[in-house]
């Protein structure tokens, strides 16, 4: 099972709206590609990346080329855990059924990957709209241990009020489950349309 540290960020007011102007993005990128994965029936990461790209790119030029590629993840990995989340209503249905719309909601998370976020001496570097932010993060031993244990999965940012939390979630290193299962069904995400049921196709 997959093992999350979640670590509180300390920020000043400026930093704090600089984060809060980049989670704003990242959602109306999601928001963005999520029709197009809806409308392709598509929610593998490389084909999804080739259609959505460049609109991404040429509509929030700001987000950058990388954060790109993780809005297209984030959308990605939104329709995987639509089909798998046993709370979902969409589990069971014919896998050749249209997709829903997803739309992301403003809480919903930031990903990370270790081009936009690095962590070296204490330091935590991460990107914004307005350039690389940096501030000290001493990260709990057990943490540390993690990145030479475990693989590292996902960072992930959300804001859990009044902070900032950086969410470092690790899988075991002879784990091969890539499962998005999580306990309670994500409150960021919200499905537009309903099951369509066999019988309610009849």
């Amino acid at each position: 099972m997959p093992i999350t540290y979640s670590i509180p960020l300390l920020t000043t007011d400026p930093q704090q709206q600089r984060l809060q102007a980049l989670q704003a993005e990242f959602c109306n990128g999601c928001n963005l590609v999520a029709p197009i994965a809806q409308q392709h029936r598509c929610w593998h990461r490389v084909t999804l990346h080739h259609l959505a790209y460049r609109v991404l790119r040429e509509q929030l030029p700001d987000l950058g080329a990388q954060m790109a590629c993780n809005a297209i993840y984030a959308v990605c990995r939104a329709y995987r855990t639509l089909y798998e989340h046993p709370l979902s209503k969409w589990k069971n249905l014919p896998a050749e059924s249209p997709l829903p719309k997803l739309h992301f909601l403003p809480s919903a998370p930031v990903y990370f990957d270790r081009h936009t976020l690095s962590i070296k001496d204490n330091i935590l570097s991460m990107f914004t709209l307005e350039g690389r932010l940096r501030f000290q993060l001493q990260l709990p031993p057990e943490v540390i241990g993690s990145f030479s244990s475990q693989r590292l999965r996902e960072i992930v940012l959300t804001n859990n009020h009044p902070h900032y939390l950086l969410s470092f979630i690790f899988l075991n290193l002879d784990e091969v489950a890539q499962s998005t299962h999580q306990d309670e069904w994500p409150e960021y995400l919200l499905t537009l349309d309903s099951p369509q049921t066999n019988e309610e196709n009849v």
